[in-house]
C-alpha cells in the first residue's frame, strides 16, 4: 500500500506555538511528511530505525563542508570514530568528573547568590554550557565570551537561512580553530584534548585544520546547544514535579534514568539530515533517490506505539528504545560526556536548593526549530539552609 505524506509547513504559526504537539498531530496522520524547507520528514519511531540501521541506503553525507565523524560514510565514519571515541571513554570520563563537579557547583552557587531567580536560558544554562566544554577541551578563560558570541552568530546564520552567512561564520570558526591550535605549537606542550587532538592520527595521518575545526565545531556548537537546552528542560520539569524533585534530592541515584526519560518526553535536539542513496520505500511511501529527510528526534522519541502514554514520566520504560541519542553506528559519540555534564549540574543543584519553582506569573516562552526546549524560562532556586 502507497502511503501520500502531508505537506507541512514547519514555519506555520501552530508550529512555532508549540512545535512538540505539531510533531505530535503530524506523526498521527502519517509516518512522513513533505515540506519545502526540510524535505522529507521522518516521524515514527519504526522508520526512524529503518533510517539508522540502513546507512548503506540513507547517508550521512549530506553537507559539503567537513562533518567530522557522523557526517560521513562508512569507511570514513569508522576509521574517525575508531580515532575519536576514545576521548569519550569511561577512565576520561572519570578524570574529567571532578572538573565538572567543581564548575557545577560554582555556577549554582554564583546563581544563588544572584538571590535565586534567574533567566535560566541566558544566564545559567547557556554560561554552564560553554564554561564545562571549555574546560573539557582545555581553552582559556579568554575563549569563553568569544566562543558564546560566535555561538549567537551561528545561531542568526542558520535561522536566516542564507548560505552565505552561514560560510562566514564558519570560516569564523576555522580562524579560531587555527589560533588556538598556533598558540599551542608555539607554547611548551601540554596535556589538553585540544592538544592531544592535534597529534590525533586517522589511518595514520595527522587532522588537517578543516576536519580539526569540523570536530572542535561539534564538540562545541552541538555539545553546548543541546546542553543548554536540556537544562531549561530539565529545570522546567523539576519547578512542575515538586514530588520528584524531593523525591531525586533523597535518591541521586535515580538521576541518570529520570534525565533520559524527562529529556525523551521533552527533547533537547529537534532533527538530523540524511540523503537517500537509492529508490526507497520508507513508511508506505516511495522515496526516490537523491531526496533530503529529517530525522525527528522529538516526535519518534514521543511515538505511542513505542511509548505508551508519551507525556507520562515512566521509569521502567526500556532505556535501549530512547533515542536521545540516537541510534546504530551514527550514535552520539559525546553522548558519554553529556550525561556527565547533565548528572553532575543536577546533583549539585539539588543538593545546593531546598526548591526549585516556577515564580508566579511567569509564563515559558517555548524555543523554535531548529532549537528546543526554552527560548526563556525563569525559575527560583531555594537555597538549602545552612
Amino acid at each position: 500500500m502507497t502511503t501520500t505524506p502531508p505537506r507541512w509547513d514547519p514555519q506555520a504559526p501552530e508550529v512555532l506555538r508549540d512545535q512538540r504537539a505539531a510533531y505530535d498531530q503530524l506523526r498521527e496522520r502519517c509516518p512522513l511528511a513533505h515540506s519545502d524547507a526540510q524535505h522529507w520528514s521522518v516521524l515514527r519511531h519504526a522508520e526512524v530505525m529503518q533510517v539508522l540501521q540502513d546507512h548503506a541506503t540513507f547517508s550521512s553525507a549530506v553537507s559539503a563542508h567537513p562533518a567530522v565523524p557522523n557526517g560521513y560514510d562508512q569507511p570514513l565514519h569508522t576509521q574517525y570514530r575508531r580515532a575519536l571515541d576514545p576521548f569519550f571513554a569511561p577512565e576520561r570520563m572519570a578524570h574529567f568528573e571532578p572538573v565538572c563537579r567543581a564548575l557545577s557547583a560554582a555556577t549554582v552557587q554564583e546563581a544563588l547568590a544572584l538571590g535565586g531567580e534567574l533567566e535560566i536560558t541566558h544566564e545559567f544554562a547557556l554560561p554552564f554550557a560553554v564554561r564545562v566544554q571549555s574546560a573539557f577541551l582545555g581553552w582559556p578563560t579568554l575563549l569563553q565570551d568569544e566562543l558564546l558570541g560566535w555561538l549567537r552568530r551561528s545561531q542568526a546564520a542558520t535561522r536566516s537561512g542564507d548560505r552565505t552567512q552561514t560560510s562566514a561564520v564558519a570560516q569564523e570558526f576555522e580562524d579560531l580553530v587555527g589560533r588556538v591550535r598556533q598558540a599551542r605549537l608555539e607554547a611548551p606542550p601540554t596535556q589538553d584534548i585540544t592538544s592531544e587532538l592535534m597529534h590525533t592520527r586517522v589511518e595514520g595521518r595527522l587532522l588537517d585544520l578543516r576536519e580539526l575545526a569540523s570536530v572542535l565545531r561539534n564538540w562545541t556548537v552541538g555539545e553546548v546547544g543541546t546542553i543548554a537546552a536540556s537544562i531549561g528542560i530539565l529545570l522546567h520539569w523539576l519547578a512542575s514535579h515538586p514530588d520528584w524533585q524531593q523525591r531525586l534530592r533523597a535518591q541521586p541515584g535515580l538521576l541518570p534514568a529520570a534525565i533520559d526519560e524527562v529529556l525523551r518526553i521533552d527533547g533537547p535536539l529537534v532533527a538530523n539530515r540524511r540523503i537517500t542513496t537509492r529508490d526507497v520505500t520508507l513508511g508506505g511511501c516511495p522515496v526516490p533517490m537523491g531526496e533530503r529527510l529529517s530525522i525527528h528526534w522529538i516526535a519518534a522519541n514521543r511515538d505511542p506505539r513505542v511509548f505508551g502514554d508519551p507525556d507520562e514520566f515512566r521509569m521502567d520504560r526500556d532505556p535501549t528504545l530512547n533515542l536521545l541519542y540516537g541510534a546504530g553506528i551514527h550514535v552520539c559519540p559525546g553522548a558519554p560526556l553529556a550525561r556527565l555534564e547533565l548528572r553532575v549540574l543536577m546533583e549539585e543543584l539539588l543538593a545546593r536548593t531546598s526548591a526549585i519553582a516556577l515564580p508566579a506569573g511567569h509564563a515559558p516562552t517555548r524555543a523554535t526549530a531548529p532549537d528546543a526546549g526554552y527560548a526563556a524560562l525563569r525559575v527560583r532556586l531555594h537555597q538549602t539552609p545552612a
